[in-house]
């Protein structure tokens, strides 16, 4: 099943182009369990043979983003919290995940949003805590823009270096998705290394400011 849906997702790729571009974005930060290393890289690919810009990719892809992101953030906000851990299931949503999902927005506000947009699996739910949390949507859009940007621009560079060196992948876009994920564990790695250090710095900042902290 997998198999036939990432055809179909790279073929919604090279046939629409930067509109399928947005799309399959959309649906990768809302609740659909689209990889982006299966929509950005083969785009990448495209443009370095002329059928599309680089930066319109990279445009595309942090719309694409935005808008997924944007209608979870107002469905959840909307329905609330109790509607969402009692069907989300069905969308493959747990309320182990959106727990989990809330404590970081709690913990780490908007600095959490903007590293979830970096990370595997919590972007695609980070929208969910930030509606039901009612953050400002205009806080919450400017750092989901952010992230997505630096996201896009990455995965639009190491897509373009990763098809170049192997075109053959083109042909079997499950082997790409492999390959990217595989070889671009260090950009992960460094988003990890990021988060750490801010994650450490507002803790220490929690505690300095915590009356009594200093006694």
């Amino acid at each position: 099943m997998l198999h036939g849906l990432l055809q179909v997702w790279f073929g919604w790729v090279r046939d629409g182009g930067y509109l399928g571009v947005i799309a399959l974005m959309a649906m990768e930060s809302s609740i659909f369990p689209v990889p982006s290393e299966i929509v950005i890289p083969p785009a990448a690919f495209w443009a370095s043979q002329g059928r599309m810009s680089y930066t319109g990719v990279v445009l595309a892809g942090t719309f694409g983003s935005w808008l997924g992101s944007a209608i979870t953030y107002w469905v959840s906000r909307w329905i609330g919290r109790a509607l969402i851990l009692r069907w989300g299931r069905i969308v493959f949503i747990t309320p182990e995940g959106v727990n989990r999902a809330e404590l970081f927005v709690q913990r780490y506000e908007v600095g959490g949003v903007f590293f979830a947009r970096l990370l595997p699996v919590i972007r695609h739910l980070i929208s969910i805590p930030a509606g039901i949390a009612r953050m400002s949507f205009g806080v919450f859009s400017l750092v989901t823009v952010l992230g997505a940007f630096i996201w896009c621009t990455v995965l639009t560079w190491f897509g373009a270096r990763i098809t170049a060196a192997h075109p053959d992948l083109m042909n079997d876009p499950e082997a790409l998705m492999r390959m990217v994920k595989q070889e671009g564990q260090w950009i992960v790695g460094a988003v990890l290394v990021l988060c750490a250090l801010y994650f450490l710095v507002m803790r220490l900042t929690s505690r300095s400011s915590t009356p009594g902290a200093a006694v």
